[in-house]
């Protein structure tokens, strides 16, 4: 089995699998209108801790250039339409997250 991630923008929700194994599901705030978060498959392909401004305590960057899930330092917006499109966790739940997953971790967005 294969650890992936699953990101529903309608639902707000990212879920962590092993194969088709539902391991756990994060409530996430996800692009606004203007900028919404990209559909497609994409890889993680870095990890920075403590990137500063409002990425929270981490950044996980995609192969999608300008994206990635990422903490915050507003956690009322977790739930919403309202980052650049990036897909915004809370703190504690992107550290989780990144401590399960390796760099070259696929993940699937869609609507």
């Amino acid at each position: 089995m294969v650890r992936w991630i699953d990101v529903s923008t309608s639902k707000h929700q990212l879920r962590l699998l092993d194969g088709n194994k539902l391991i756990k599901t994060y409530p996430i705030a996800v692009g606004k209108i203007l900028s919404p978060t990209p559909s497609g498959t994409y890889t993680i392909i870095n990890k920075q801790h403590n990137p500063g401004g409002p990425f929270g305590v981490l950044w996980m960057g995609l192969s999608k250039p300008h994206y990635g899930i990422h903490g915050t330092n507003n956690p009322a917006s977790i739930g919403k339409n309202v980052s650049h499109g990036c897909s915004r966790m809370f703190n504690h739940d992107v550290l989780e997250l990144s401590s399960r997953v390796p760099i070259g971790t696929m993940v699937s967005i869609h609507k």
